[in-house]
């Protein structure tokens, strides 16, 4: 036997040495990846907890073909979930969800409705015309006409560019619906000319199962777009809950928008017309689950609102906030993560690269920017947001992940000290709190909050961060097109000084506590004897803060006023 072996390895020596210099290497590789990006690599699959399973539409672990692109590609498969829990429906179906166009639920909705299962469908009126009887030339919003023409593509399935009724009747949802004699109303229910937005995004199957979804029910938020085979579909997830407690609570929402069904009185109720309720808290086995349901008017303090319910969660963080949001544009919630962060918190925040840099979003504030509305800059008149408030302490934890092109960060959660989870249709604005049909979860299970921080580092680990250059720019290009006055709404604020714009153009503060001899006396006002100065004061102790700089000799207000904007510690 050991002939043999000397036999083999002079046969393959050269090849079995680098085999092992290669795992060698891989070893010594995999020694220096951060513990993080570990957690990113492993492909496993996490452990669910079986009262509350997570499911996300980007998952690397799984994979699936889209069945109306024929594609394979990574993910859960959030359509086959919920197809899979309607057809075990036996007494009931409730749907509440703002957009409906994938057709295989649909059709499930039928089938359950034919074997005698009560199917009830609520939809946001915005999406229940009947586009069969439409043309791209009848829509002039431009992202309708968008979504219309997507709409096409999946209902023509010769594409021959024609819509054949057989086509329709397989691949239209409200024709689906309809021939299948499936109850459904929307948001006009009430007579009125429909809420806010009807946002809601969940299903409940015989008062028992709950489906609580971020995703609407169309091929751009689940599977991807079908026009677009590069697109993987907006970042989701999906929750598949089993609590009977949990779902009568959803029902009771429910029964809320629905009154007595189509057809019927106007007593749906929508918006603020539905009662306020404060959250309520149910146990899901080891689970410990909160449910609020948006909205709340502007009699209700904001503290006990959903937003407030959102902060109260997040001022219970200990170590770590980690958020995915498609819009962050709360400022009381951006002040109460400021205080977290004051307390030691790490937070990082990742925002959907179309929101992130508005006017109105308050991620600017954790970066400790801010932009301004300039449509009346002709008049003399540009306006930052009332009472906003960029972060004195900025953190660098801000940014935008990199998505296929097409998609988008969908995501509308909060993981916290990995335990946590703040999550729903609800995105974390003012206008979901005070408007929208929504809902929101705070679920307190370490199982649960493990996808989603998975989630989290999967992202963050391909994503931009801080203040890109374009910004920096926009930022310095607002203050000259406002002529040097952008106020606050009812009241003149300070205004960064030329020297700060020129930090930001160029992003070369300089930072007192490193910086050479010659980058010091690049500052206004600094010549080789003062930075000699601010040397042999920083190795006595490290400056923190503009007082520090302040006792430098021959630093006095003028100086310190001059360069406060160029310099940091």
């Amino acid at each position: 036997m050991i002939r043999s072996l000397r036999k083999v390895l002079h046969k393959h020596g050269r090849f079995i040495a680098l085999l092992l210099l290669g795992l060698g290497l891989v070893a010594y590789g995999i020694s220096q990846i951060p513990h993080s990006a570990l957690r990113i690599q492993n492909l496993s699959s996490l452990p669910q907890y079986p009262l509350i399973q997570v499911y996300m539409n980007h998952r690397q672990s799984q994979s699936y073909t889209d069945p109306y692109r024929q594609i394979s590609r990574p993910g859960d498969n959030l359509e086959q979930i919920m197809l899979d829990a309607i057809r075990q429906a036996k007494v009931s179906i409730d749907v509440a969800v703002q957009e409906f166009r994938l057709p295989q639920l649909a059709h499930a909705l039928v089938e359950r409705q034919q074997a005698g299962v009560k199917v009830r469908v609520v939809m946001e009126n915005t999406y229940t015309q009947p586009w069969s009887s439409l043309s791209a030339s009848d829509l002039t919003n431009p992202v309708m006409r968008e979504r219309y023409e997507s709409w096409k593509k999946l209902v023509d399935l010769n594409a021959n560019g024609d819509l054949a009724p057989a086509e329709i009747n397989q691949r239209d949802v409200l024709s689906i619906l309809n021939q299948g004699q499936v109850a459904w109303l929307d948001d006009t229910a009430d007579r009125s000319q429909g809420s806010l937005l009807m946002h809601h995004k969940f299903i409940v199957i015989d008062g028992q199962t709950l489906v609580a979804t971020t995703a609407n029910f169309t091929l751009s938020d689940v599977h991807g777009d079908i026009g677009q085979p590069d697109t993987r579909g907006n970042a989701n997830s999906l929750l598949l809950i089993d609590s009977r407690d949990l779902a009568a609570l959803f029902t009771q929402e429910f029964n809320y928008m629905w009154g007595d069904g189509p057809g019927g009185e106007a007593d749906s109720r929508f918006g603020v017309n539905k009662p306020f309720r404060p959250p309520q808290q149910v146990k899901v086995g080891e689970a410990t689950v909160d449910v609020k349901f948006s909205p709340s008017s502007q009699t209700v303090a904001w503290a006990q609102t959903t937003n407030g319910l959102i902060g109260s969660t997040l001022s219970s963080a200990r170590k770590s906030i980690n958020m995915a949001l498609f819009v962050l544009s709360d400022q009381q919630l951006a002040d109460n993560l400021e205080a977290d962060h004051q307390r030691g918190v790490g937070i990082r925040l990742l925002v959907d690269p179309g929101f992130i840099y508005r006017d109105f979003s308050e991620a600017l504030d954790l970066l400790g920017v801010q932009l301004a509305n300039t449509g009346q800059a002709k008049q003399g008149k540009c306006y930052y947001e009332a009472d906003n408030r960029p972060w004195a302490s900025p953190i660098p934890t801000v940014g935008t992940p990199v998505l296929p092109a097409g998609d988008k960060l969908h995501h509308k959660y909060g993981a916290i000290d990995g335990q946590t989870v703040i999550v729903g249709s609800h995105n974390w604005s003012a206008v979901a709190n005070r408007g929208n049909d929504e809902f929101l979860l705070v679920i307190r299970h370490p199982t649960v909050a493990a996808h989603y921080e998975q989630e989290f580092d999967r992202l963050y680990a391909n994503s931009r961060l801080g203040i890109p250059k374009f910004l920096q720019a926009k930022i310095a290009d607002q203050l000259k097109q406002c002529g040097g006055v952008i106020q606050a709404r009812g009241a003149t604020v300070a205004q960064p000084s030329s020297s700060s714009v020129a930090a930001i153009m160029t992003d070369q503060r300089i930072n007192l506590n490193t910086a050479t001899a010659t980058q010091l006396e690049s500052l206004p006002g600094v010549g080789p004897k003062l930075a000699a100065e601010i040397i042999a004061t920083r190795t006595q102790k490290a400056f923190t803060s503009l007082k520090d700089i302040d006792e430098v000799p021959g630093i006095g207000p003028g100086l310190l006023d001059k360069i406060k904007d160029r310099i940091t510690w």
